[in-house]
């Protein structure tokens, strides 16, 4: 009966329509107008800002025509080491001598380049098809008509986000990036399958290389242009103004950082 004599009472009193309305306090609005302001920047954002972001993969300086094994075409005795580890040679260069009981047989080189390794050593007996030495390929057997490139092996899942021309910094397992920064280049090309550890030892000349950029599956082979200048002692640009003082040497390790293209953040929401 309390309840039903309050709901009749309010009734029959007249509308209180005189009395004050009482707004948000100012503290109020100062929250409202803020979190307005943020939403309409967060908007603005998303339509016209821009994400960059990066992928770091393992790579290796080289004149990008890749290397090959030598093999001794017979068994025999090496009596004769004739050339050296980083040391330049021409096709048909002879690189060792293999007594056999026919007679002294020379292996020559296939193709112009730099030994990057040598296996035989004088007194060694070498088998047929023993591997005699890894011999880089370069155009003329000369740094000026082969520039460094670096081949960056980035996952298979990965190759796909990366866009030809995109810039790369090249941290250069030889240099100290702390004093001598990075090294600059942009993406000249991307590979369209993704290489055995095997295809990658027949490129690089080296079976270890082969499982070592293969570790973690198949990857994808990224071929990048350094920047070139002729004002540093590298011939190539640096994060700092010179660089280090002293030339790079190719099949050197480097781990790269791809700048992957700008993306707007409100891509993401979209499907």
């Amino acid at each position: 009966m309390q309840f039903r004599q309050q709901a009749l009472s309010k009734l029959q009193s007249p509308e209180e329509i005189d009395l004050p309305v009482r707004f948000a306090r100012p503290q109020g609005l100062l929250v409202l107008g803020v979190t307005v302001l943020a939403v309409i920047a967060a908007s603005v954002w998303a339509v016209a800002g821009s994400v960059s972001s990066t992928l770091r993969a393992p790579g290796i300086l080289t004149h990008a025509r890749g290397s090959y094994v030598l093999q001794s075409p017979v068994a025999g005795q090496v009596t004769a080491v004739l050339a050296e580890e980083g040391e330049r040679v021409r096709a048909g260069a002879p690189l060792v001598t293999v007594r056999t009981a026919q007679g002294d047989t020379v292996v020559r080189t296939i193709d112009a380049g730099r030994v990057t390794a040598l296996a035989a050593t004088i007194g060694a007996v070498v088998t047929t098809g023993a591997d005699i030495a890894a011999v880089e390929r370069i155009d003329g057997g000369g740094d000026g008509d082969a520039p460094l490139k670096a081949v960056v092996y980035v996952p298979a899942d990965s190759g796909a986000s990366v866009p030809v021309g995109a810039s790369v910094d090249l941290t250069v397992q030889s240099v100290p990036s702390q004093r001598y920064g990075v090294l600059r280049g942009r993406v000249e090309a991307v590979g369209r399958t993704a290489q055995t550890s095997r295809r990658i030892a027949a490129f690089l000349g080296s079976d270890q290389l082969g499982e070592q950029f293969s570790r973690q599956g198949p990857p994808v082979a990224v071929l990048v242009a350094l920047d070139r200048s002729p004002s540093t002692r590298t011939g190539y640009v640096w994060s700092t103004s010179d660089g280090p003082p002293f030339p790079l040497a190719s099949m050197t390790l480097t781990t790269a950082t791809v700048h992957l293209a700008a993306q707007r953040p409100i891509d993401w929401l979209l499907p």
